[in-house]
């Protein structure tokens, strides 16, 4: 075994990185959805952050000469003592220090960048889990994948919802936009997507501080260049202009039948009007004619987050197991590994 680094526009090797984290999946996720070749090369290269990122290869005899790999980011902004890894070994070769060995390899890269925490996610009871707490890895917040299906959305629920989250809301007219922010809102964007301050956050881990040179850079260039579709629905208060709540759908143009829920924020001075649940509304009205294909609507809480969990709860959504939750590792125990 000889580990190197990913080329992305590799595309033999990008596709033996696809096969082995379809593998792994197929155990771990096995009714869950897939990144396609290219969401996954610029998810590699850039993530959905833009922060720097780099992939590093495990070779050997597998699909494209690929056993494992794993990518690390290396925040250039907030948390720059952090390094968020994932490793992913095919599950025929596990066991054989594969994973070992990429630990190690990332946590010298870690250390050579300055940082002094690995930090990552793990699925409940899986090898990840496993190798995770292994290494010594701590645990941090849980959190639960939930997955609406539209399919079974019984007659005139939506409706219901729409009309009790509209009277709670009024005074907030509805805007929405798909692709990049258009200029005039991306830092009015910026202003709510700081709401997400107040979510759960692992002991030690900065908000991110967003403005509209951030909104253009970090987050509407790196999903174009990862070719997804994207839907923004936002709720204005009428009386101020204000942008008050947001919430953002990515589809992949490979896999029609999945929607991805981004983040779904409500700024501090407007909650309590079903600012959150109005917004969630109004993105699956569009998606209904936008994406008809769309039958699987998949989204992610940290269990701590109630007040979400209870507009998702009203939607529709259901858990899906396993549920998951975040690690740390110090840099220093995973380089002597």
């Amino acid at each position: 075994m000889r580990i190197e680094r990913l080329d992305p526009s590799d595309d033999t090797s990008l596709r033996g990185c696809a096969a082995v984290y379809g593998a792994a999946l197929d155990i771990d996720d096995p009714d869950g959805s897939r990144m396609p070749a290219r969401v996954l090369g610029a998810w590699l290269r850039e993530g959905f952050t833009g922060d720097p990122a780099e992939g590093w290869l495990a070779r050997g005899n597998g699909p494209g000469g690929v056993i494992g790999w794993y990518r690390l980011e290396l925040p250039d902004q907030e948390n720059q003592d952090r390094a968020g890894l994932l490793i992913v070994v095919h599950p025929g070769c596990r066991r054989g220090g594969i994973g070992r060995a990429l630990l190690r390899h990332a946590a010298g890269r870690s250390a050579a960048a300055g940082r002094t925490v690995l930090s990552g996610e793990v699925r409940d009871g899986s090898a990840g889990d496993a190798f995770a707490a292994a290494a010594g890895a701590a645990p941090g917040i849980a959190a639960t994948l939930r997955r609406l299906d539209l399919r079974a959305l019984p007659a005139g629920k939506l409706a219901s919802l729409r009309a009790e989250a509209a009277a709670a809301a009024t005074g907030y007219s509805l805007v929405r936009w798909a692709g990049p922010t258009p200029a005039h809102y991306q830092a009015p964007l910026a202003q709510v997507l700081q709401a997400y301050a107040d979510a759960p956050h692992d002991a030690g881990v900065a908000a991110e501080t967003w403005d509209a040179d951030r909104i253009r850079e970090r987050c509407d260039a790196p999903l174009q260049a990862m070719g997804l579709r994207v839907y923004t629905v936002g709720a204005v208060h009428d009386a101020s202009g204000e942008l008050a709540a947001m919430t953002m759908v990515t589809v992949a143009p490979d896999s029609p039948r999945w929607a991805h829920q981004g983040l779904t924020a409500v700024t501090r001075p407007h909650r309590g009007h079903r600012l959150g649940l109005l917004v969630k509304i109004a993105m699956l009205d569009w998606l209904a004619t936008a994406e008809p294909a769309i039958e699987l609507v998949e989204t992610g809480n940290a269990s701590a987050n109630s007040h979400m969990i209870g507009v998702n709860d009203a939607l529709g959504f259901v858990p899906s197991a396993p549920h998951f939750h975040t690690c740390e590792l110090p840099v220093a125990d995973a380089v002597r590994e």
